[in-house]
């Protein structure tokens, strides 16, 4: 008979039953009793119980042989793979106590009737009763078994589930982190298969899983079983997601959208699996529709707001039926743990060649040499402390990882087991470079960078970096702004932690050059383009789009939108485009379109290009690009900027453009600036405020054209200085000006962070704020800190009644006044 302490189905488990069925089936169970309201779908199953096992092993003497076997473990764990071996082979080759062979006959026997099949495909995954525990992430220690069918196979992967609780990876793991071995039960999940075979399949996490950005959402998945983006088998289709507007049916939060290559697809073969290749069509098609990643989006969510905490979710789409699954949720252990009020900030300052590139697992640096390995037999090869360079990773390399300065692998993605590992660990690793091995020579030194953004490299030499410590709850409140600039929105999440007054210049030019890499008018005229090369280029950059200027507004509306989720809701500035004409022509099909100039500073730039019939068609782009960022992903805190103005009637034209392809001035908050970096700009300062909601003053052009210096020449250097007594008059003018005018002024570039006495200039004469670099954000604030507050002369009494006076005078700008309530009211 059947008893049934030894077997509980999923509906009857919650959170509490760790000790009986182990975090992941007590995990499955709270979904199902909880989440099932909130529309999110798991598949039905039982699980045996920790009971079972004692039973098991008692009821059979195999508790005792098993302590007496342990207790032969040498203190280097020299003869673990021995020992190891051993115990399992006593437990796979022992019959199962008649009470539990009969409960699970008897409950897989109803999965099968309820399907209407003889022997119904199910999942047969292990479940130790001190996994997932909030601290320790036990993934991927014990085994798992799919498309298991049939009665007698069942029982077999739940024996051979069972005796993986002494794997030689787990018996170390446990070792290490303090577990007691006879403490530690198993108990074996039977779950309904999902058809992912013939679908797809991957990993979610409810948090963003390189800098622990909490209104992340990272979404990846592959074709196939979920195997293969689990164990780094194949680069992912990968999605960032904002995940306070996920609930918002107006809105499709997608911040990123990266096609991995997918190579592989695991699917079922028999009785068992088998690895094969994808077609073409699979390689260049996204798994997922957005509706569908929004979708798994809002149940990651809803899973983080049930448990209180973040998650790290498997799905799985079944082919057949098209209906999406969540197969197991367990609390996320790496981001969730860490300290927010420390920031670790690495700077690579001087690096040798870029050998290979990958996915950046971290934000930190490591410097060694090379240990190249094809296979965790190798072990004994490593070297402690070097860099460990491999295909791929899964549980048996666990031990070596320890011992690792840092991890480079060819494959997997961002949730493979090299990356949740190295998390863990807390070692930088770059995984998904696709060459490695053949790039990088056993001894060879090298420096892996995780500080750099999304994107890792692995650098020749050790290169010159380094690291500040920095504590976030000694950064003081301003009365001036101070903001960040940031231009790449792959390295933006590194500073969500900053307590920045938001980002005061966002620039276009790097997400054109290094993402898109494409001529807007070419992605417009690509059908009517002869040249083959070019068109081969195009092909290259925009795979799996048809529509290629769709692929400008796409990518460029994501990568505005990523930037602007690190400070929303605070107000992130958007410079549009401001190459040079040389700079425009060096992109994909540039050549085509860009005239040569003798002196691209002083020439088609800027402002002049937008409304010109060579190049309004592109501009327009990017402006559909910031209202789908603004009004569809929901980053309303976007305000765009128009840089190189040169007169009123431009600015009339330029607005009047951007009105007409649907960034109009006043709707839905939107706010336009203008930058101020030509004389014309202050002269006639009145004249463009009422134009503008505010400006951003560009010190380097507007000392080049006040000094007339020529900012690149070496034999002026020693003239070019934003200090000049001109260049600070002007400064101090356009901001009275300004600000009389109810426009907000701040001030963008290197200078505040480079010398005290330029931030004391601009303290004094009251201007809204400054934008910096993040790397010098906390000295700038510590700098203007210590300047409002200690110096004592009526410049800062000054300041303070200009701002009181900007503020009275700002009615007609109703968003400027929770601006300046977030950075503080003047001191007086």
């Amino acid at each position: 008979m059947a008893d049934p302490a030894f077997i509980r189905e999923f509906s009857e488990l919650r959170a509490g039953d760790v000790s009986q069925v182990g975090g992941k089936n007590a995990s499955l169970g709270e979904m199902m009793a909880n989440t099932r309201s909130a529309g999110i779908a798991v598949p039905d199953g039982f699980a045996t119980t920790a009971a079972a096992y004692w039973a098991f092993l008692d009821a059979t003497g195999l508790r005792a042989e098993i302590e007496e076997a342990m207790a032969e473990l040498q203190d280097d764990l020299g003869n673990l793979p021995e020992i190891g071996r051993r115990v399992r082979s006593m437990i796979e080759e022992t019959d199962l106590p008649a009470a539990m062979y009969d409960g699970i006959a008897a409950h897989y026997g109803a999965m099968c009737r309820e399907a209407g099949l003889t022997a119904v495909e199910v999942a047969v995954r292990s479940s130790a009763t001190a996994e997932d525990l909030p601290d320790a992430s036990f993934a991927g220690q014990q085994e798992s078994f799919l498309n298991v069918h049939g009665l007698d196979a069942v029982v077999h992967a739940t024996k051979k589930c069972l005796a993986s609780l002494y794997n030689d990876r787990a018996i170390a793991y446990r070792i290490e982190r303090g577990f007691d071995h006879d403490k530690v039960a198993l108990s074996v999940g039977i779950q309904r298969m999902v058809r992912a075979d013939c679908g797809a399949a991957g990993v979610m996490f409810s948090i963003e899983t390189e800098t622990g950005f909490p209104n992340g959402v990272l979404v990846t998945g592959a074709w196939g079983l979920g195997e293969t983006v689990v164990q780094g088998m194949v680069d992912p289709d990968e999605w960032l997601l904002f995940k306070p507007h996920l609930e918002d049916t107006g809105k499709r939060p997608v911040l990123s959208q990266t096609l991995g290559s997918k190579q592989e697809k695991m699917v079922y073969a028999g009785g068992s699996t088998e690895v094969v290749a994808t077609s073409e069509d699979e390689r260049r098609s996204l798994v997922l529709s957005t509706d569908e990643v929004l979708q798994l989006g809002r149940w990651a969510k809803r899973l983080e707001e049930h448990y209180g905490r973040p998650m790290d979710i498997e799905w799985a789409k079944d082919g057949v039926t098209g209906e999406l699954f969540v197969v197991q949720a367990r609390p996320e252990t790496v981001q969730s743990q860490r300290n927010d009020g420390k920031l670790k900030s690495y700077c690579i300052n001087s690096a040798g060649a870029t050998l290979t590139r990958g996915y950046a697992i971290g934000d930190a640096v490591a410097a060694a040499p090379v240990c190249r390995l094809d296979s965790p037999d190798e072990a004994d090869r490593f070297v402690d402390g070097s860099v460990l360079v491999t295909g791929m990773t899964d549980p048996d390399w666990v031990p070596v990882m320890r011992r690792a300065a840092a991890v480079v692998t060819e494959q997997g993605g961002r949730t493979s087991h090299a990356a949740i590992v190295s998390r863990e660990l807390e070692l930088p690793a770059i995984t998904g470079t696709g060459n490695a091995r053949a790039m990088l020579a056993d001894g060879q030194e090298v420096t892996v960078s995780c500080a750099e953004g999304g994107e890792g490299f692995v650098y020749d030499g050790i290169a010159d970096y380094t690291v500040e410590d920095i504590d976030l709850d000694q950064v003081p409140q301003t009365d001036t702004a101070v903001m960040l600039n940031v231009g790449n929105p792959l390295s933006a999440l590194r500073w969500w932690r900053l307590p920045s007054d938001g980002v005061g210049l966002a620039r276009l030019e790097f997400i054109v050059s290094n993402l898109i890499k494409c001529h807007p008018m070419a992605l417009i005229d690509y059908d009517r383009i002869e040249d083959a090369e070019v068109r081969a280029q195009i092909d290259a950059v925009t795979r799996g789009y048809d529509d290629k200027a769709q692929y400008f507004v796409d990518t460029l509306a994501r990568a505005v939108a990523h930037i602007a989720a690190v400070a929303y809701p605070k107000p992130v500035i958007v410079r549009m485009s401001d190459f040079k004409t040389n700079e425009y022509a060096d992109l994909i099909g540039g050549k085509l379109y860009e005239p040569d100039e003798e002196n691209p500073m002083l020439g088609w730039r800027g402002a002049s290009r937008y409304y010109h019939d060579q190049y309004q068609p592109g501009f327009e782009l990017e402006c559909e690009a910031l209202r789908v960022a603004r009004d569809v992903i929901g980053m309303s805190n976007i305000k765009a900027m128009v840089p190189f103005c040169r007169t009123p009637d431009e600015a009339d034209r330029v607005i009047a453009t951007m009105a007409n392809a649907g960034l109009r001035r006043g709707e839905n908050g939107l706010e336009i600036y203008a930058m101020c970096e030509v004389p014309a700009n202050v002269v006639l300062a009145e004249a463009f405020a009422e134009r503008f909601d505010g400006f951003s003053i560009g010190s380097n052009d507007l000392t080049q054209l006040i000094l007339g210096i020529d900012r690149d020449s070496s034999r002026l250097s020693n003239l070019f200085d934003e200090r000049d007594d001109a260049v600070l008059s002007t400064i101090a003018d356009v901001v009275q000006r300004a600000q009389a005018k109810g426009c907000k002024v701040g001030l963008c570039g290197q200078g505040p962070s480079d010398r005290v006495e330029f931030a004391r200039d601009l303290v004094s004469t009251g201007i809204d704020s400054m934008s910096v670099t993040p790397d010098s954000f906390v000295k700038v604030k510590n700098r203007v800190a210590a300047l409002e507050q200690n110096w004592e002369s009526d410049a800062v009494a000054d300041a303070a009644a200009k701002r009181k006076r900007k503020t009275n005078g700002a009615a007609g700008h109703p968003e400027f006044h929770g601006i300046t309530a977030a950075v503080g009211s003047p001191k007086t």
